[in-house]
Order: C-alpha cells, then sequence, then structure tokens
C-alpha cells in the first residue's frame, strides 16, 4: 500500500509555485518542517486572533502572531491578520470596556507591528456577531453599522497597503446566505472600505455540496466586483479514498473560478486538525506519508494553471 504514496521531500517547491492565486495554510505555535514544501501563503490559527494578542486591557501578547508574520516575511509570500472583530475568542474584559477606543487600540497596535497583505477585520457577522457590537454603532442607519465603523478604523490604521476582507462560513453551500452577505458588503464597497471577501468552506459546508452549486454561488458573490478568497478550506471524509474523491469534486470549482485569487487551507497533518479526517500528510516516526487527496492536489494545481 504504501509503495503507491508519496513521501515528502524538503527540496520540493509550494504547490501553487509560479500561479497566479495563492494556494495557502495556516500555521500555528511552530512551522511544521514541512510546511514550505507545500503552501506560499499564512494565517495564524489561533495567535493573532484578540483573546490571544490582548489577554488583560493593558497588554499586548504578539509572540504568537508573530510566528506567522516573521515566517511569512522571510519567505516573501502573502500573510493573513485573522482576525480584528469577532463574537468567539474575544477577551473576557471587553464586555466592560468602551468599545470604539478597545478596538481601535487593538487595530493600530497590530498596524504598528505589522504589514500584512490580508486582514479579516470582522469575522462571522452573520453567524458569530461581535459582543461588543452595539459600541461600535450597533445596527444603526446602514443595518451594519458596527461593521463599517470597524472597516473605518482598520482603513485609517492600515491606509491601502493591506486588502481589508469580511469573511464567514456557511455562505458557498447557503442560497439565502449568498443573497445576505452582499447586502454588508455593498454597504462597505459603497464607502471604499473592503477589498475582497472571504468564504470559509469547512468540510461542514463543503463535503456533501455540488461543484455547480459552488460555481453558482461564488459567482454571486464575485458580482460585487469583488475578489473571494475561500479562507479555511478543509475536507474529510469516511475514507482516505473518500476524501479524494470529495476534493476532486469541490476544489477545481475554486480553483478554476476567476472570481476567486487565493485558497486558504485550515490544516494539512493528519491529527493536527481542527476537524478529524481533515489532514493531507500523515506523519509518524518514519517521516510523512502524503494521503491519496495531497497526491492529486498537487498534481491538479501542477496540471491546472490559472
Amino acid at each position: 500500500m504504501f509503495s503507491a504514496l508519496v513521501f515528502t521531500s524538503l527540496s520540493a517547491s509550494p504547490i501553487a509555485a509560479g500561479q497566479s492565486k495563492f494556494l495557502g495554510d495556516i500555521i500555528g505555535s511552530s512551522v511544521p518542517e514541512n510546511w514550505d514544501t507545500y503552501w506560499n501563503q499564512a494565517t495564524y490559527e489561533n495567535g493573532c486572533k484578540w483573546g490571544t494578542v490582548q489577554p488583560s486591557s493593558g497588554s499586548f501578547s504578539c509572540g504568537q502572531c508573530d510566528v506567522a508574520y516573521n515566517h511569512c516575511q522571510t519567505k516573501g509570500i502573502p500573510f493573513k491578520y485573522h482576525t480584528f472583530v469577532w463574537g468567539s475568542q474575544e477577551p473576557g474584559w471587553i464586555s466592560g470596556a468602551d468599545a470604539k477606543s478597545a478596538v481601535t487600540n487593538l487595530i493600530k497596535a497590530a498596524a504598528g507591528r505589522y504589514k500584512p497583505q490580508l486582514i479579516d477585520v470582522v469575522n462571522e457577522a452573520l453567524h458569530a456577531p461581535s459582543s461588543i457590537r452595539n459600541g461600535l454603532g450597533g445596527s444603526g442607519s446602514t443595518g451594519w453599522d458596527w461593521v463599517v465603523m470597524s472597516f473605518e478604523i482598520a482603513k485609517s490604521a492600515f491606509g491601502s497597503g493591506s486588502k481589508l476582507l469580511i469573511n464567514d462560513y456557511g455562505i458557498v453551500n447557503d442560497a439565502g446566505a449568498v443573497q445576505r452577505y452582499p447586502g454588508i458588503i455593498n454597504i462597505l464597497k459603497g464607502k471604499s472600505l473592503i477589498d475582497g471577501i472571504g468564504i470559509q468552506c469547512h468540510q461542514f459546508n463543503v463535503n456533501t455540496l455540488a461543484a455547480a452549486t459552488i460555481t453558482a454561488n461564488v459567482n454571486s458573490l464575485g458580482a460585487t466586483g469583488l475578489p473571494v478568497y475561500p479562507s479555511e478550506l478543509d475536507i474529510n471524509g469516511n475514507s482516505e479514498a473518500d476524501q479524494l474523491q470529495i476534493y476532486q469534486r469541490v476544489f477545481p470549482a475554486l480553483w478554476t473560478n476567476t472570481n476567486i485569487k487565493g485558497i486558504t487551507l485550515w490544516g494539512y497533518i493528519d491529527g493536527e486538525t481542527w476537524k478529524g479526517g481533515t489532514g493531507l500528510v500523515a506523519c509518524g516516526n518514519i517521516g510523512c506519508r502524503e494521503r491519496p487527496a495531497m497526491v492529486w492536489l498537487k498534481e491538479y494545481v501542477a496540471s491546472t494553471h490559472v
């Protein structure tokens, strides 16, 4: 069985090297030895989230976030900051803080330390809105004033040097969400505050999704005139063969869509991913074995230039 599979080579180039789109992945507390053999864009999994970088109101702890950022700087690849305003993994102290001042201080501190190519300014506005949204303007006149204010603060701090994104899950598989999401996006676009659209694409959104549905929904988002970034793609299955078949259905519909400018996976080492069975490389005492989906992914991207 193992003779038909491929073991990783640390001399290999990233999968999407030379392509017009990046194919990235997350970095955690350290950079895996074989990370650069696959990926050419990075997002820190948890280390840049508000609860991690500012555990108390008077201090910042950026060491974890630095790991991914510094690696991207060294390799000359895009780094995405994930994320500023989100209803999960918020520090407990913000419940009693002045919301606008707290968000402004967070974003200004990040802007003074990092120059990310991409930023998830607001995460999961539809599904996990920030607990301090009323302090950021609440619904207001637009229905999404708290999102607008968050983007205004980010725009002021980062200027035009970073692409500002909104990000959410449950979009690519939900016709209703595809109708609601552009409502926020077009408000931001009308104020020249947004540069791209994030769609998370976790296994619970895409495993059973038809390729034609992916194409139709991405095209609907692309009709806003903004690029789309699948930001947290992961796929599992009942077996390695099942995972491969799902990748073969889902990934081409994303990779070849002209509205999509880059894809970020949410982990790749078996046993170290957020959702069980989503790993693409199984590592052990004798090295790392590429699962069939990874073997196919490398071959597919190499033969499908975009």
